[in-house]
C-alpha cells in the first residue's frame, strides 16, 4: 500500500513562516511539504543536511542541547521577521533494548533533552513575540507513548513524552487568553525510516529477526485495529489542520493519530 496523496489551498499558509523541527525526514519531511503546498514560508532544521532537497530554509542545530537551541534562534532572528507557527516535530528514542535497567543516566537525559527541553527552550525564546503580536500557533508532537510506553526499549522516550504532553496542556492555559494557541499531537507508529531503526535495534539486541522485533512492537503495542502504521503524509495533514484558521477554536487538545490503537477513551 502506497503513501496517500491529498490536495492543498496554495494560499492556506500565504503570508506566514513555519518553523518545523527535525523536518529532514519521516514525519517532519512530510509536514515540511504540507505547510509548503499550501504557501507557507518554511524553516527546518536538523542535525545534519536534508538527504534530498526540500522546499524550506534548512538550518543545522542540535536542539538537544542549550547551545543548539541559541544557534538556531540567532538564524531565525537575522533572516525572519517573525515565527506564525511553530511545530515541535524533533524527537526519538535511541535506547537499546533491555528494560529499565538498559538505560542508564546519560540515556535518560539525552530523552529528556530532545524529546522535552528541546521543545521547552524553543518556545521560551520564540513565544514572547508571539505574544507581542498577540498571535501564533504552536504545535507539540507528543506521543501514545504517554499512556501506552513499551517498556522494552522506550521507557524513558515515554517518560518525556508524558511530561512534554503535561507541558504542552499548562502552556495553552497562559497562552490561549494572549491569542496564542496551543495542542498537542500523538502520534502511534509512524511507517518511518526511524521506526525501522527502531526494529534493527530491536533485533539486534534480542538477538532476533525484524520480522520478530516488529511483531514483538505488534504485540506491546496491543495491535493496530485498522492494520497498519499511519503514513507521515496523513500525520502532517492533522498537523496542519490543527496550525490552520479551520482550527481556530481548538485549543489546549491533543489529537491521537494511531489507527486505533490506544484501546481505551
Amino acid at each position: 500500500m502506497s503513501a496517500p496523496a491529498f490536495s492543498s489551498d496554495p494560499t492556506d499558509f500565504k503570508g506566514r513562516t513555519i518553523l518545523v523541527t527535525g523536518g529532514t525526514m519521516g514525519a517532519g519531511e512530510a509536514i515540511v511539504r504540507r505547510f509548503a503546498a499550501a504557501g507557507g514560508a518554511v524553516v527546518t532544521t536538523a542535525r545534519s543536511e536534508p538527504r534530498q532537497a526540500l522546499p524550506a530554509t534548512f538550518f543545522a542545530a542540535d536542539l538537544s542541547t542549550h547551545e543548539g537551541v541559541a544557534s538556531l534562534v540567532q538564524a531565525l532572528t537575522r533572516q525572519f521577521s517573525q515565527i506564525d507557527v511553530i511545530v515541535h516535530n524533533v524527537g526519538g528514542s535511541s535506547a537499546p533494548g533491555g528494560g529499565f535497567a538498559a538505560s542508564g543516566e546519560d540515556a535518560w537525559q539525552a530523552a529528556l533533552n530532545l524529546n522535552l527541553m528541546a521543545a521547552v527552550r524553543l518556545d521560551r525564546a520564540l513565544v514572547p513575540a508571539m505574544v507581542e503580536r498577540g498571535r501564533g500557533i504552536v504545535l507539540h508532537m507528543t506521543s501514545i507513548q504517554r499512556k501506552l510506553p513499551l517498556h522494552e526499549s522506550t521507557i524513558a522516550y515515554a517518560a518525556a513524552k508524558a511530561a512534554l504532553s503535561n507541558y504542552s496542556k499548562s502552556l495553552s492555559k497562559e497562552l490561549g487568553p494572549k491569542g496564542i494557541r496551543v495542542n498537542a499531537i500523538a502520534p502511534g507508529w509512524i511507517n518511518t525510516t526511524a521506526s525501522q531503526a527502531m526494529v534493527t535495534r530491536l533485533a539486534q539486541s534480542g538477538k532476533t529477526d525484524e520480522a520478530t522485533a516488529r511483531q514483538g512492537i505488534l504485540d506491546a503495542l496491543g495491535g493496530i485495529p485498522i492494520g497498519r502504521p499511519a503514513w507521515p503524509e496523513e500525520v502532517a495533514e492533522l498537523v496542519a489542520f490543527l496550525a490552520s484558521d479551520r482550527a481556530a477554536s481548538i485549543h489546549g487538545a491533543e489529537y491521537v493519530i494511531d489507527g486505533g490503537t490506544v484501546p481505551v477513551v
